[in-house]
């Protein structure tokens, strides 16, 4: 069996009382207590801000829970446009084109629209946010809605879909440059509604249907390769993070609707601490790392904001 030293490089220290200042997955020897100790941090979700307008099967896009958009949304094809501070949202400029079932990426002061579904059928229109107004910038080369989004308002995917009527599920992977779309390496998978994290050439796709999936795929700016599976399958889910640190949260699975959290750390998914409320289709603040996540809106029309925070604590590692 392998030592601690031989796995991680140094042996566990022997302090006399517990370490003020640490990293996850730290460990030591409290000799003053005799017991060997690890810091750790758990997530959990708290209650923020509701929105003004309830909606769901929309997006958005933000760098943590105090800094996001959301844009979009359903019922009714919404063209409105809310900006999130922390602790309220606030109506700022609506999209040129209303529309459902849209993806985007960015942060609250430049981000993409991307795509969608206003009635009666899918668009290829992508609008780009300043901080004050949308403007239309160039169109993906496939008309769909459903996709995934993941990047910035100037290096983007747009990942996955679906084309109406119908399923017709895509496999598509487009890449922005800040100027125009190309089509790149295509998924292994085709989905639609299913969740994104990462950047253009660190990318995470979640999830996603029909039927109800649980694979993961990695992007290396060239070619997707199939990750571990969730321990959840389900569409309707939203991503937060990076390639390597990412959640998928609140998914539509084969049990129906679903409040769970799932956490990736590069290897592995895990469950952890649930939504508060049970819901999908709902939106992230895309680019927030998986340590200061936010869920928003979703299933039913649902104007609940919810933040996703990590507390650290010390514990002790118990032996059988």
């Amino acid at each position: 069996m392998a030592t601690y030293k031989e796995i991680h490089g140094v042996k566990i220290q022997f302090v006399d009382s517990d370490k003020l200042e640490a990293t996850e997955g730290d460990v030591w020897y409290n000799s003053s207590t005799s017991k060997l100790r690890m810091y750790a941090s758990s997530g959990s979700w708290s209650s923020g801000g509701n929105l003004n307008t309830g909606r769901e099967s929309y997006h958005g896009a933000g760098v943590s829970n105090s800094s996001a958009i959301v844009f979009g949304g359903a019922p009714g094809d919404k063209d409105e446009c809310e900006s999130y501070d922390g602790s309220s949202w606030s109506e700022v400029g609506d999209l040129n084109t209303a529309r459902d079932q849209n993806s985007g990426c960015g942060t609250q002061t430049s981000a993409l629209c991307v795509a969608g579904k206003p009635s009666p059928g899918d668009v290829a229109i992508v609008e780009k946010w300043n901080g004050t107004a949308w403007t239309e910038v160039g169109d993906i080369n496939t008309a769909r809605s459903q996709t995934t989004s993941s990047g910035t308002s100037t290096a983007a995917l747009a990942t996955g879909g679906n084309v109406h009527p119908g399923t017709n599920l895509k496999d598509l992977n487009e890449s922005w440059n800040g100027t125009a779309w190309t089509e790149v390496g295509d998924l292994n998978t085709a989905r639609k509604s299913s969740a994104s994290a990462g950047t253009t050439t660190a990318a995470l796709v979640m999830g996603g249907g029909a039927p109800d999936k649980n694979e993961s795929e990695e992007f290396n700016g060239t070619a997707w390769t199939e990750g571990n599976n969730l321990q959840t399958a389900g569409e309707y889910g939203s991503g937060n993070g990076i390639q390597t640190a990412a959640l998928f949260v609140g998914v539509y699975g084969p049990g129906g609707a679903t409040n769970t959290t799932q956490n990736y750390d590069g290897t592995t998914w895990s469950e952890v601490n649930n939504l508060s409320v049970t819901r999908y289709n709902a939106a992230p603040a895309q680019n927030s790392p998986s340590s200061n996540a936010l869920h928003v809106g979703g299933s039913g029309d649902n104007d609940a904001t919810e933040e996703w925070s990590f507390a650290a604590s010390v514990e002790t590692i118990a032996f059988d």
